[in-house]
């Protein structure tokens, strides 16, 4: 089968919403390596849009997925339940910052679990105001887009979105907010919009996905706990693509010295299977009555035995260390080539959450051009990245954290070739 002939088959049997980066069709992968339906073979820089943390059918994951598969498939948790649903949720009970009583609840998708920390956010109390910041993802489900920071491609054409969802901006230096000026923005929302007290949650990404992987700094965080505190408001942190690994820490929140109420997660939980997560305050889990949360496939038993090989997998190998390793490298190579590649603004991201954002260095405007340039002929090399940033103008980096380490080097001298190649066209 050629990857044309598929591609043909594609735009007659599926709709063009469903948005597809590239032409070419997976026959099979191999921790950090994809290979087409042609044998043509791509270093994967993008880990499923950070799923695969612990690369591509890591032994471990397949042997735990055979064996559940000899055991059962589906129950339905809440018909009949199963230990390794209830072992997952003590993992990431413990797992999780803080020493406070935590409660898990599974679900499977990310947008699910967002949905569901609010669901659980206005059942604790008893409000229905959320306050979410302009660049953040959250899904694309009604109320994933309603807190959605981010219109085009996004929103475009699917409102009216559920009601008492307000934005603020997001604190970027590089793009001339300040953290003040954040802070100010909600503070002029409880006089305009919406009084604190019918306020549920404030939801952030501790470092923006699709936005752009800006980091809250530490005292900004320390100011919207401060802030929730003060009007009894929940803080959700939003750690679907930021968890399991990705920036040095098990979770984003393990960077701050205070706490979330509530943590969603997903994407690298179960390393390719549907599953995710809410993990929170005990006494916060349980306000929702019996039969308030769940769905048909969540905590699905084969999603459960891959998530505990994932867990047991970043363990073994200390990948939380070697996520620090492989970020400093491709952050040293980045800014090594500064000089050589003006369009370069900005080289960032804790552990392995890595980003490279883009001007016009005659402009100083955001390139979008100059970074698909970059994406598509790093493509054609065999390298695969993906952009984001609310200007398109950001290529992040979401490598499996397994990847062996010439095949790392061999993605870095890419990359490195086709942004000198690209700043010199």
């Amino acid at each position: 089968m050629l990857n044309a002939d598929l591609q043909t088959r594609k735009n007659a049997a599926t709709p063009r919403g469903v948005g597809v980066m590239t032409d070419f069709y997976a026959a099979r992968a191999e921790n950090a390596e994809i290979w087409d339906v042609e044998g043509r073979r791509f270093i994967d820089f993008g880990g499923g849009i950070a799923v695969v943390n612990t690369g591509h059918r890591h032994p471990k994951q397949v042997a735990a997925i055979k064996a559940q598969l000899d055991c059962f498939i589906h129950t339905a948790y809440q018909i009949v339940p199963y230990e390794g649903y209830v072992e997952l949720a003590e993992q990431i009970n413990e797992r999780t910052p803080g020493v406070h009583p935590k409660k898990t609840a599974f679900f499977t998708t990310g947008a699910e679990a967002v949905e569901n920390a609010i669901k659980i956010a206005r059942a604790a109390t008893k409000r229905s105001g959320v306050i979410a910041f302009s660049g953040g993802f959250h899904g694309r489900t009604m109320m994933g887009m309603a807190l959605t920071g981010k219109v085009a491609p996004y929103k475009i054409g699917f409102g009216p979105f559920p009601a008492e969802v307000f934005h603020v901006p997001f604190p970027i230096e590089l793009h001339g907010v300040s953290e003040q000026e954040s802070i100010h923005a909600i503070e002029h929302l409880f006089k305009y919009d919406i009084e604190a007290s019918r306020v549920a949650a404030i939801i952030l990404e501790p470092v923006q996905g699709e936005g752009g992987f800006y980091q809250a700094s530490p005292s900004f965080m320390r100011a919207l706990r401060a802030l929730c505190d003060t009007h009894g408001i929940l803080l959700i942190a939003d750690e679907v693509q930021s968890g399991f690994g990705r920036t040095g820490k098990m979770f984003a929140m393990a960077h701050y010295d205070v706490q979330a109420d509530l943590i969603t997660f997903a994407k690298s939980l179960a390393g390719g299977m549907p599953l995710s997560g809410v993990c929170g305050r005990a006494e916060i889990m349980d306000a929702p009555a019996p039969g308030g949360l769940g769905g048909t496939y969540a905590g699905n038993g084969l999603a459960i035995a891959s998530a505990l090989a994932v867990i047991d997998i970043i363990d073994s190998e200390n990948l939380l260390e070697r996520a620090n390793v492989l970020g400093d490298k491709i952050k040293a190579r980045l800014n090594a080539i500064r000089a050589q590649v003006p369009q370069i603004s900005d080289v960032r991201g804790p552990g392995a959450m890595n980003a490279v954002e883009f001007i016009d260095p005659a402009t100083g405007q955001a390139s979008p051009d100059f970074t698909q340039k970059v994406r598509i002929a790093a493509l054609k090399k065999g390298l695969l990245l993906l952009s984001c940033g609310t200007y398109a103008n950001v290529i992040r980096f979401l490598f499996p954290l397994t990847i062996q380490d010439d095949v790392f080097e061999e993605g870095l001298a890419i990359l490195e070739s086709v942004l000198i190649e690209a700043a010199q066209s």
